[in-house]
């Protein structure tokens, strides 16, 4: 890896499932960016409710502004504080991670319910070791956020390149849901990679991502289509998992910022 590589874009999603939003710099903690998957919709029976199922969720924007987060959808707009949670715990799953989760407030329950079409509640987690995850390829245990598996999922530029290439249609980097992207050399490198560090923040690489129906859908629509899944799965599909970008965990916390550059 000759050429030197720098971080190109960086992502935060607050709401598990929601829109991201773009930032110049983020905070990197164990459980992943600060704020970032700290907070999803669980439905009737606490199961937590994702774009699977509801890919009308890619519509709801949020921003946070002075220790709030406002949440936009169509015409309407919603806000509560980022800190605010009701006492009560309350236990649910992320897959098979058990976690330990809190609701935000009556108010806010009410509002995802009435524009979502069903009974749910937007709970957060509250402190790190609320929700652990274990690395069958590693047998070790990482505290995490609400996100599906591990805290960072990084995108390399070439490897999005590569597959827009063989849409009849471009897609942009937002249907991967990454955190960090890079500018790269060679498509999937980041497949590859080991440890290595950005800013003073160190990274290690746990395993590529392997992808879901997710991707299919279309961000800025909320529409569910038949790509990217579909041409992905012609090369990069191994033991009925389809793999794009990787898996990461923070080995230090520290601030990374686009333009720093990636130091193996």
């Amino acid at each position: 890896m000759s050429a030197i590589q720098v971080v190109k874009e960086i992502y935060i999603y607050p709401i598990k499932s929601l829109a991201a939003i773009s930032c110049k710099s983020a905070l990197a903690e164990e459980m992943g960016f600060e704020n970032d998957r700290r907070w999803m919709l669980i439905n009737a029976e606490n199961v937590h409710v994702t774009q699977r199922e509801f890919p009308i969720l890619s519509q709801f924007y949020p921003q946070i502004s002075d220790g709030k987060i406002s949440i936009n959808f169509k015409e309407h707009k919603h806000e509560f504080l980022v800190n605010e949670h009701l006492d009560q715990p309350i236990d649910t799953k992320v897959w098979e991670d058990k976690s330990e989760v809190a609701e935000v407030n009556k108010s806010t329950s009410k509002w995802f319910s009435e524009h979502l079409g069903f009974d749910c509640k937007l709970v957060k987690i509250i402190k790190t070791g609320d929700r652990k995850h274990e690395s069958s390829l590693l047998k070790e245990t990482f505290n995490v956020s609400l996100a599906d598996g591990y805290p960072y999922l990084l995108v390399g530029t070439k490897s999005l390149d590569f597959l827009n290439e063989k849409l009849d249609h471009e897609i942009t980097v937002l249907r991967f849901r990454p955190n960090i992207v890079i500018g790269s050399e060679n498509p999937h490198e980041e497949d590859d990679f080991d440890t290595f560090s950005i800013g003073k923040v160190a990274f290690k690489n746990i395993k590529p991502c392997g992808r879901c129906i997710m991707v299919n859908n279309d961000p800025e629509k909320g529409i569910i289509k038949k790509e990217p899944l579909k041409t992905l799965s012609k090369y990069r599909k191994v033991d009925n998992y389809v793999y794009f970008g990787t898996n990461l965990v923070s080995l230090n916390s520290g601030i990374i910022s686009v333009g720093d550059e990636v130091v193996f």
